[in-house]
């Protein structure tokens, strides 16, 4: 796999690294509860703790939980300025299973919501595409009832935390505006394309986006130890180069860096992506080829039980 200098280097220029800065708190609090945004602060403040079992502060961790929220932020205001480009916000810790009034599976604060609401506050329509292994259930029930903002999620199935069933399609206020892809055990990158193209694509058109914000996990790679799907490198790259299709203009996506944990796979990951948007082509995965074969059938299933489901609250 070709490594993130590797790209960069072909980038020259167009690649821009710029440092995060701090959220402001009414930024985070309008997706977060005040109560809940200082007990994170005290903690850290105490020298960290758990906040449960899979989630650890350190002191220094209210530090990066703000520069992570802030980063999106950051992302789009400089997007906005220049009317063209791609943000990825490379940041820890990440934010999709964070819910309004609590802190799980290994986030604090919401960071793609963060960006979201201040974006569909501001008179924007948000699509949020969160490709990473886990279901984001913090981003579907804070955009539960939000007609303003589409959430779409492709997952394996059964995974932590639980939620991400096809028949979770959203609120009174934005029915159908949560479209949900569990996906089983080995499924490969075909797989997740055509859940986007399929099952997605139409929701998409409809709504109508003018921001494309994407959860980018890479824990769905096939060497990630926390779960058991099999994407490679190269995947990504068709994945990011597929869901920046939906930006109505140069200058309207963002993609924010949530789950990986296999070092290697991530670093290749991310190199395809950047590549990818970069214009550099499907050579950016340096070898590890798409993959293709398991879970295609499960995408009619789901598109078919999605629409009954829709169809059975008329």
């Amino acid at each position: 796999m070709k490594s993130v200098e590797d790209v960069g280097r072909q980038l020259g220029s167009d690649l821009q690294v710029v440092a995060a800065e701090p959220a402001e708190m009414a930024a985070i609090e309008r997706v977060h509860d005040a109560r809940y945004v200082e007990s994170v602060r005290a903690l850290c403040s105490s020298g960290g703790g758990h906040i449960d079992p899979d989630t650890y502060v350190r002191a220094d961790s209210w530090e990066a939980a703000l520069r992570s929220a802030g980063a999106g932020l950051q992302a789009v205001e400089l997007l906005r300025a220049a009317q063209a480009g791609v943000g990825f916000v490379a940041t820890r810790p990440p934010g999709h299973h964070a819910l309004a009034s609590r802190g799980m599976g290994f986030c604090l604060f919401n960071n793609v919501a963060v960006a979201a609401r201040s974006l569909a506050d501001a008179g924007e329509r948000v699509v949020i595409v969160d490709w990473d292994v886990h279901h984001g259930n913090g981003t579907q029930d804070i955009f539960w009832d939000d007609p303003r903002v589409l959430y779409i999620s492709t997952h394996q199935w059964p995974l932590y935390p639980g939620t991400g069933r096809v028949e979770e399609v959203g609120g009174p206020s934005a029915w159908g505006l949560t479209v949900n892809v569990p996906l089983p055990v080995g499924s490969t990158g075909d797989a997740v394309r055509a859940a986007l193209s399929e099952v997605a694509a139409p929701v998409v058109e409809s709504f109508a986006p003018t921001w494309v914000l994407v959860s980018a996990g890479y824990d769905a790679h096939r060497d990630d130890p926390l779960a058991e799907l099999s994407l490679s490198a190269g995947d990504f790259g068709l994945l990011a180069r597929d869901v920046a299709a939906w930006a109505p203009a140069d200058g309207r996506m963002v993609l924010f860096l949530e789950g990986g944990y296999d070092l290697d796979a991530l670093h290749g990951s991310v190199a395809a992506t950047l590549g990818e948007l970069g214009g550099l082509g499907s050579a950016s995965a340096g070898g590890e080829a798409p993959t293709a074969g398991v879970g295609l059938e499960v995408v009619e299933r789901v598109r078919q039980r999605r629409a009954q489901s829709l169809d059975g609250a008329k």
